[in-house]
């Protein structure tokens, strides 16, 4: 039986991840009636870690799957699909009490603008990411500003101006290594002056390990609060769905920096593993709230679980 894995295992390469545990966990049909043996559990387990599920996600996932077979309530492919996809629809469920509000069902005058703060590392796609939220914004008939607080990499509000110039927003960026706090203050103050219905926040990209930098993060929030009641309302963690379990450790440091409202999987459409939302929903209990799909400004899509599972589990 040992032999058949390699060969099991390349059959499998390219193909979803519904077929991948029905591959590796049931040779026919007829394993669910027997009961589902270890040896099919333990091959669940490496498809669920292959797609990113993480451990701990992983062995809750097996060993209820185990318990349910056992007590005949899994007896058929469609009652272990069905099983899966409610077990991570509950994941998401419980994450998601609380979750941020989109831009486009910002409040009105008592706490305008809503301030959304975009917190993430390097290359996840944060500017871009700020451009959706503007396009999605003004299509609802918002105001929109856009606040550029990366004064030290070349070129970063330069992109932003463009996208601000492009899509209708106003912009507020600063001198080339002028202070990233003073540059959310100038922007917040002006946000009020104008009435803008949404502020959004791009700060730069940081690895997590730069506590310095990290720092800098907790000041322009601090000083977004002092001005405008509530702010930020929303802190979204921009990550890059193609980086596997390091989103893990990303939501970890960035969640102990500031208190997280939402994550936006970017670049969603690139990526074949899709259980790094589910460890992130599960581990931090911070719903996921946008997938990014493309590059282009109406590429992002409202989270929905439903969707999410039946494009996890197609």
């Amino acid at each position: 039986m040992t032999e058949e894995r390699p060969a099991r295992s390349k059959r499998v390469a390219g193909r979803s991840l519904w077929q991948k545990i029905v591959d590796v966990s049931l040779t026919d049909v007829s394993t669910l009636v027997k009961g589902i043996d270890e040896q099919s559990i333990e091959a669940l387990e490496q498809v669920l870690l292959e797609a990113d599920f993480g451990v701990d996600v992983t062995l809750e996932l097996a060993e209820e799957l185990e318990r349910a077979a056992q007590r005949g309530k899994v007896k058929s492919e469609s009652e272990l699909r069905e099983f899966l996809a409610g077990r991570i629809r509950s994941v998401f469920d419980e994450a998601s009490r609380g979750g941020s509000r989109a831009p486009t069902s910002a409040p009105e005058s008592a706490d305008r603008p809503h301030v959304i703060l975009l917190l993430g590392v390097n290359g996840t796609g944060k500017t871009t990411t700020a451009a959706k939220l503007v396009h999605l914004a003004v299509g609802h008939g918002k105001s929109v500003m856009l606040a550029a607080t990366d004064t030290f990499r070349s070129g970063a509000q330069e992109q932003l101006r463009l996208w601000s110039d492009r899509l209708g927003a106003g912009f507020v960026g600063g001198r080339a290594g002028a202070d990233p706090a003073a540059v959310a203050f100038d922007a917040a103050t002006s946000a009020i002056s104008r009435s803008v219905d949404v502020l959004i926040v791009d700060t730069a990209g940081r690895l997590h390990t730069q506590r310095g930098l990290m720092e800098e993060l907790r000041k322009i929030d601090r000083v977004v609060g002092r001005i405008i009641t509530g702010a930020p309302h929303e802190r979204l963690l921009v990550v890059d769905a193609t980086a596997g379990q390091n989103v893990i450790q990303q939501a970890r440091e960035f969640g102990e920096a500031l208190p997280l409202t939402g994550i936006v999987l970017s670049k969603f459409d690139s990526s074949a593993r899709g259980g790094t939302a589910v460890a992130v929903a599960r581990d931090f209990h911070i719903p996921v709230s946008w997938l990014g799909t493309g590059e282009r400004p109406e590429d992002l899509e409202p989270f929905d679980a439903d969707v999410y599972v039946e494009k996890l589990l197609g």
